[in-house]
């Protein structure tokens, strides 16, 4: 199993690559490419091993601002034009912004799969 691990003050975001699961949590309040760099690398890197399935657990997310948003819409964009890989959302209906805004993603991949438990 490899695990890779970005650990700032307020958020945290790690992947497990036996599941290839990402999961971030915490409050996540990007400000610009500075603070989403890390992170937007982490999740092309997971992009670039071609997996049939990248599932990303935002269940423990409790905070994503709009540059966030943006960050997660360009990322979903990049797997839809990866025909071979599927991506699946496990959301949380205890954190109000998540159904909101995390529907708004199947727009973009309709193949998406979104989980609010």
């Amino acid at each position: 199993m490899v695990t890779k691990q970005i650990k700032a003050e307020d958020y945290e975001v790690i992947y497990d690559s036996d599941t290839t699961t990402i999961t971030l949590s915490g409050s996540l309040r990007l400000s610009g490419l500075e603070d989403t760099n890390p992170v937007i690398k982490l999740l092309n890197e997971v992009l670039a091993e071609d997996p049939s399935l990248i599932t990303i657990n935002l269940q423990q997310l409790e905070f994503l601002n709009s540059s966030g948003i943006n960050m997660l819409s360009k990322f979903v964009i990049k797997v839809r034009q990866k025909k071979e890989t599927s991506l699946m959302i496990l959301a949380s209906n205890k954190i109000p912004w998540q159904g909101k805004s995390l529907k708004n993603l199947q727009k973009l991949m309709p193949s998406l799969e979104l989980k609010i438990e």
